[in-house]
């Protein structure tokens, strides 16, 4: 069983990518409450997308495992898994925890 500690410290990595990408004043908090999506967050969509693609792949070379965010699963649910970084990581842990 992958921790959510592990998987944090994976998204926070991602982000650390992100936010080389990005000014000063729009730097991602590296926080479980930080907000990625919708009214408060510092990404537009593409950043939003740029941050899915990069967490998989840093999902993929730390923890050795494949995910894919973007499937019906993720964009069906009701509360958007990519809200803040705890609803990721969360969603994240169910997709690894449970193949």
């Amino acid at each position: 069983m992958i921790t959510s500690e592990k998987i944090n410290e994976t998204i926070f990595n991602a982000l650390d990518e992100i936010n080389q990408l990005l000014p000063d004043e729009n730097k991602i908090e590296k926080k479980e409450d930080t907000v990625l999506y919708g009214a408060y967050s510092r990404l537009d969509s593409l950043g939003l997308v740029n941050l899915i693609v990069t967490v998989e792949q840093r999902v993929q070379d730390e923890l050795g495992r494949s995910i894919d965010l973007t499937d019906e699963k993720a964009l069906s649910r009701k509360n958007s898994p990519f809200l803040t970084v705890k609803t990721l990581s969360d969603y994240i842990a169910s997709l690894l925890n449970n193949e």
